[in-house]
């Protein structure tokens, strides 16, 4: 028979497991419902002089995505004046030459080669910091979007009023990631709702809240409140670029806003494995955790009650009254609270299943996909202990 304390200290777990599931789905911010998606909200109103944009893009290596990308923010409805700066950050493919043979006739489009990194700075960061000293001395604002980035035509022009309407110093959306492949499938959605429960949206809309986020394939920010946060070489060594520039940002007392786009703005970035996703999650990954290992002991720990646990006990039950091991009622316990705990956490991934428009029984993968995010936070930090950081 299965000892009694043992089979007593897991349904304890299993119990803190499931009431931290209904704490996620009650408490007011609401992270795991997706909100505010930009394009399910009324447009704002157009502003009464359209700013001058400079649109900065940092590509390395990116010479397969720019032909699906860069027509689409040349081809902007934006009735103001904008200009797009492509920066060619030392790409050891035809970067440069597709980006120069792609620019129209309006004069629109610049490519800046890309100087050696200098010392304490992150590859992208850098990149941008070029892009930015080349951009118009006129420009009110400033668009950070990746090359992998496809925006729809009307994107800047409502990026522009909402910040303009709502006196933003910075708007970011996070950019519909591609979900088609078995890996970005298991993967993807549990990405973006992780995301959304380390930074919940409402509360990074919130004013008076100290949350601050964005999302780095689509920010833009407003000139005048970068110049007075520092400018990029206030993040000029950060890994993470994007969540620290919405911090700095934020702390002027400046209002930001984070949604999720539907449509609008989309990555075109392929993840054909779970290994790909993995590669790109660890490279930030004990970033997050600020290099602590106390922190990634706790992280791993918090991982491990929320995600991995709830089905290992409902399936231990199973197993344990199958094999007469233990009594029906601590059978039964088992069971039912791996039970709970594993549809808690499915009802608070529903939203993120449906955004992706995937089948429902994929709610069912998140405890999968959680242990897995482990493994790359685990990874991530022993590549960064190895001396192995990513070079961008």
């Amino acid at each position: 028979m299965a000892p009694t304390g043992l089979l007593a200290a897991l349904a304890a777990l299993g119990g803190l497991a499931a009431l931290a599931w209904l704490g996620i789905l009650l408490v007011p911010a609401r992270p795991w419902d997706l909100h505010p998606i930009a394009e399910d909200e009324d447009p704002p109103p157009e502003p009464p002089a359209w700013p001058s944009v400079a649109v900065l893009v940092p590509a390395r290596n990116e010479a397969a995505y720019l032909p699906l990308t860069l027509p689409a923010l040349l081809g902007q409805d934006y009735h103001g004046e904008w200009h797009v700066i492509v920066v060619d950050d030392r790409s050891a493919d035809r970067t440069g030459e597709v980006a120069r043979r792609l620019g129209d006739e309006s004069g629109r489009l610049s490519v800046v080669a890309g100087a050696p990194l200098p010392e304490g700075w992150a590859g992208k960061v850098w990149a941008l910091e070029q892009g930015a000293r080349s951009a118009p001395a006129g420009a009110r604002y400033l668009l950070l979007t990746d090359a992998d980035i496809r925006h729809a035509p009307s994107s800047l022009s409502r990026l522009v009023a909402e910040a303009e309407a709502g006196g933003l110093a910075l708007v970011s959306r996070m950019a519909r990631l591609r979900c088609r492949s078995a890996g970005e499938r298991l993967l993807i959605p549990s990405f973006l709702f992780f995301f959304n429960l380390l930074y919940p949206m409402r509360l990074v809309n919130e004013p008076g809240s100290r949350v601050a986020a964005a999302a780095g394939g689509c920010v833009l920010v407003r000139r005048d409140a970068l110049d007075r946060a520092g400018g990029l070489t206030s993040i000029r060594g950060e890994v993470i670029d994007d969540v620290n520039l919405a911090g700095r940002i934020k702390s002027l007392g400046e209002p930001i806003r984070l949604a999720v786009s539907r449509s609008d703005v989309e990555s075109l970035r392929e993840y054909g494995s779970a290994g790909a996703v993995w590669r790109m999650v660890r490279r930030t990954a004990f970033d997050e955790l600020r290099y602590s290992l106390a922190l990634l002991a706790g992280a791993l720990a918090g991982l491990a009650l929320l995600f991995p646990l709830a089905p290992l006990l409902a399936f231990t039950g199973a197993a344990l009254a199958l094999a007469g091991a233990a009594s029906w009622a601590w059978c039964a316990g088992l069971g039912g609270i791996g039970v709970v705990g594993w549809a808690l956490a499915a009802a608070a991934f529903r939203p993120t299943v449906r955004y992706f428009g995937l089948p429902g029984r994929w709610v069912w993968t998140l405890p999968l996909a959680g242990t897995l995010f482990g493994g790359m936070t685990l990874d991530s930090a022993r590549r960064y202990l190895a001396g192995r950081r990513r070079d961008w």
